[in-house]
Order: C-alpha cells, then sequence, then structure tokens
C-alpha cells in the first residue's frame, strides 16, 4: 500500500482535529475519508 505525507497549515489541521473529535475518528481515518469523497467528486467510479 502507497504512504502519502500531507502538510497541513493551522487552519486545515483545526478542521481535520475537529472533525475527527467530531465523529469519534483518528485524523487519519478523517483524511482517507475526505480523499475518497474528493475522488468521488471528480469520477464517481473511482472509489468503490
Amino acid at each position: 500500500m502507497a504512504r502519502y505525507c500531507l502538510e497541513c497549515d493551522e487552519e486545515m489541521t483545526r478542521r481535520i482535529e475537529e472533525l475527527a473529535t467530531q465523529y469519534g475518528l483518528t485524523e487519519a481515518e478523517v483524511l482517507e475519508q475526505l480523499v475518497e469523497v474528493g475522488l468521488e467528486e471528480i469520477d464517481p467510479k473511482a472509489v468503490g
């Protein structure tokens, strides 16, 4: 499995942490879901 690194500014970090807390997820799980949703937006068949 490939690994990627993402550098976030303070605002993006805060938003990711808030989502993780709100939904009882880890920050990594939030990022994974955000990537999946983004890929579905540009190509609904890309993730599934």
